[in-house]
């Protein structure tokens, strides 16, 4: 009796362990209703999906058009700030990294000596002016000694002719008994001193022509010795000048050594000049410059400003390799020799000056557009 009972209490309960058998409904019925019920989250993977490799392709379109390096940084030709004369600095109205404008004076040396150095030069001007104007006058005079020369020169000449005339005329009247011998010789020896005086007349008048060569060739020295006294003044007003030092450009005053009451000599580095225009020097694999172009646009971020961007372009593209002008460059020709990607420098500019401060070796990541 109580094992009947408990074989019907057994096929009671069968029935609610497996209903779908009991139905008669197919076993993989189940299965399906799991995929109906999962169908929004298949959807929404395979949306993932899709719009995954539409990114992938669209990133693969848009970046293949562009490089970049990471080996890039700000470049700019520094200045070495150093006087060109010798003396003591009296003022110094800079202080480190400040931002000046072109022409602003940078520092000031003691220009006692060198303003006396130009009156000195001055005064030789004005000596060697002054002999100029010496030696012009004794020119005057002596045209006016050679005008009187050639007077008389032309005044013997005339009684030269006369005393010729009159020796001839006695000397045919002696002949004749007309007058006596005394007489005769009396004009003859007038005619003899009349060619003295003529032949000393000449020689006045050939001397006083070389003494105004000798003059001219006086003043033509004269007047060199001006010029070189002039050149001694020029120079000397330059040296002058040079006791102010300026700005040769608009930039910033970096590693700043000169101090008030310091001995500064001719060439010592007194500060380092950073000029505000600068430029990206990018290396870029020599396997990247087939597609690299002048003129190309260019993106550029700076590490210091992240969130800041710069348009530039390229401007040149340097002949050959870092590592050729390296202060030892590579000896390939050797048994050791191992192929590298060589990196070439890329210079690219700024479309215009950026606004923020960039310094010479500041990192910046350029990336050029090359389709």
């Amino acid at each position: 009796m109580d094992q009947r009972v408990d074989n019907e209490s057994r096929q009671e309960s069968a029935p609610s362990l497996r209903p779908e058998l009991r139905r008669g409904e197919p076993k993989d019925q189940g299965v399906l209703g799991r995929l109906r019920a999962r169908r929004r989250l298949v959807l929404a993977i395979a949306a993932l999906c899709v719009l995954g490799i539409a990114g992938l392709t669209v990133w693969w379109i848009t970046s293949s058009g562009y490089i970049s390096s990471d080996d890039a940084f700000i470049d700019t030709r520094t200045v070495t700030i150093s006087p060109q004369v010798s003396a003591q600095v009296v003022d110094v109205p800079v202080t480190d990294n400040q931002a000046v404008a072109a022409g602003t004076v940078l520092v000031r040396l003691d220009n006692s000596d060198f303003k006396a150095k130009v009156d000195q030069a001055r005064a030789q001007v004005d000596a060697a002016q002054a002999n100029i104007a010496n030696i012009e006058a004794q020119i005057s005079s002596q045209n006016a000694h050679i005008d009187q020369s050639n007077h008389q020169v032309t005044q013997t000449e005339a009684a030269l002719i006369f005393a010729q005339q009159q020796d001839q005329r006695y000397s045919d009247l002696v002949k004749k008994g007309s007058v006596t011998v005394e007489q005769a010789q009396q004009y003859h020896s007038n005619y003899l001193q009349a060619q003295a005086s003529n032949a000393a007349a000449q020689a006045g008048a050939a001397a006083a022509q070389k003494q105004l060569l000798v003059l001219q060739s006086q003043k033509l020295q004269a007047e060199a010795q001006l010029e070189q006294q002039r050149a001694a003044l020029e120079q000397a007003d330059i040296d002058l000048s040079r006791t102010v030092i300026t700005a040769p450009v608009a930039g910033y005053v970096t590693q700043l050594t000169a101090a008030k009451g310091n001995y500064a000599a001719a060439g010592q580095v007194l500060m380092m000049f950073v000029p505000r225009n600068v430029w990206v020097t990018a290396n870029f694999k020599e396997t990247e410059l087939n597609s690299v172009r002048v003129g190309a646009p260019v993106t550029i971020t700076v590490d210091a400003y992240p969130k800041l961007t710069f348009k530039g372009h390229v401007a040149s593209i340097q002949a050959g390799s870092g590592t050729a002008f390296s202060l030892l460059p590579p000896e390939n020709a050797t048994g050791n020799y191992v192929k590298i990607v060589q990196r070439v420098p890329v210079k690219i500019v700024f479309n215009k000056p950026p606004d923020v401060l960039l310094g010479p070796g500041m990192s910046v990541v350029p990336t050029v557009k090359v389709q």
